[in-house]
């Protein structure tokens, strides 16, 4: 996917960051190689239930082709690859560091004014 250098108006840098990380799994994807540093396909599926099987490929390829993770194949049967950061990839940890803290905050609020309405 061509990528734009986002330099008109207040606000565009936001807009080169999301080209990258927007979408509903390519942040969850990033935050995972960040816990563990490497995981294998089967590992996402785990986590990521609610994505399917092909999202989940055009999910990584994309992120790879970003130069954000780095795939890794191995001549056995079945199968085996592996994704990790690359160092690029590694520079977005803040941005999805502070999506978990302001995560964690909302998850709190609302489940509390969940066991309030109840």
């Amino acid at each position: 996917m061509k990528r734009h250098i986002y330099d008109c108006n207040e606000g565009c840098p936001v807009e080169s960051t999301l080209q990258i990380i927007s979408g509903k799994w390519k942040s969850v994807i990033i935050f995972h190689l960040m816990k563990e540093e490497v995981c294998r396909f089967s590992q996402f599926q785990k986590w990521m239930n609610g994505c399917s099987r092909r999202m989940l490929a055009l999910q990584l390829q994309e992120l790879e082709q970003d130069g954000i993770i780095s795939k890794k194949i191995y001549p056995v049967v079945p199968v085996k690859t592996e994704y990790r950061l690359t160092e690029y990839g590694k520079t977005l940890t803040p941005i999805i560091s502070a999506m978990e803290e302001w995560g964690k905050k909302y998850n709190s609020i609302h489940s509390q004014q969940n066991l309030l309405a109840n």
